[in-house]
C-alpha cells in the first residue's frame, strides 16, 4: 500500500545537518536498530554518541545531510571510507536512513541523490551501497537511482536470532554510464 502524498504545504529541503538535529538523527537511528535489519547494531547509542560520530565525519569533509519537511527532521545520510588503506580513498561506503513513518515518500530518494551530488563534488570515484539482501525496497531505490548490484555475501551477520546476507551495490561516480561488468579475473 502506498502512503498517502505529503500534505500540499509540505516542504522537504535536504540540508547539512547541525548539532540541533542530533536528537533527532539518534531516534532515527535507534528505531532501526530496534525494530530492523538496516543496521546489524544491536545496542542503542546516545546522543553524545553521535556527536562525537558527527565531528569526526564532518571534521574530515564526509558530509551528514538530513531531510526536513516542515521544520522536523525525518531521515539522514552520510559516507565515510568503505575501507582503512589509502588506496581506497576514491570509494566511499554510504547510510541512509528515514523515519518508519514517512516511508515511500522520495524522502530517500532525496537524501542520495544529494548525497551522491556531494561525493562527485568532491571527486570521489565510487560510492558502494552494503544492503541487507531482504531489504527490497533499499535494493530497489538504489537500482532506480543507477547503482548495481556487484556481489551477495549470503549469511555473513546475525540479527534478531537468524542469518543475514549481504547485497554489495556500488555507482560509478565518474560518468554518466556504469561501467560494463568486470570479467573475472582468471585462476592461476
Amino acid at each position: 500500500m502506498t502512503p498517502p502524498p505529503w500534505p500540499p504545504a509540505a516542504r522537504l529541503l535536504v540540508r547539512d545537518a547541525v548539532a540541533a538535529d542530533l536528537p533527532a538523527l539518534t531516534a532515527i537511528h535507534n528505531a532501526a536498530i530496534r525494530t530492523t535489519t538496516a543496521i546489524w547494531d544491536e545496542e542503542e547509542v546516545t546522543e553524545a554518541d553521535r556527536l562525537a560520530w558527527w565531528r569526526a565525519r564532518t571534521a574530515v569533509g564526509h558530509p551528514v545531510l538530513v531531510a526536513e519537511v516542515d521544520g522536523a527532521v525525518c531521515g539522514f545520510a552520510t559516507y565515510g571510507p568503505w575501507r582503512p588503506k589509502s588506496g581506497y580513498r576514491l570509494t566511499v561506503e554510504h547510510s541512509l536512513y528515514v523515519d518508519a513513518a514517512v516511508h515511500r515518500r522520495g524522502i530517500g530518494r532525496a537524501l542520495l541523490g544529494a548525497l551522491v551530488e556531494r561525493a562527485r563534488a568532491q571527486g570521489l570515484h565510487r560510492m558502494v551501497a552494503m544492503i541487507e539482501s531482504e531489504n527490497h525496497p533499499s535494493i530497489a531505490l538504489h537500482q532506480r537511482e543507477g547503482f548495481r548490484i556487484v556481489g551477495h555475501m549470503p549469511e555473513v551477520g546475525q540479527k534478531f536470532g537468524r542469518w543475514l546476507g549481504l547485497t554489495i551495490l556500488q555507482l560509478d561516480l565518474d560518468a554518466g554510464e556504469p561501467d560494463a561488468e568486470d570479467p573475472a579475473p582468471a585462476v592461476r
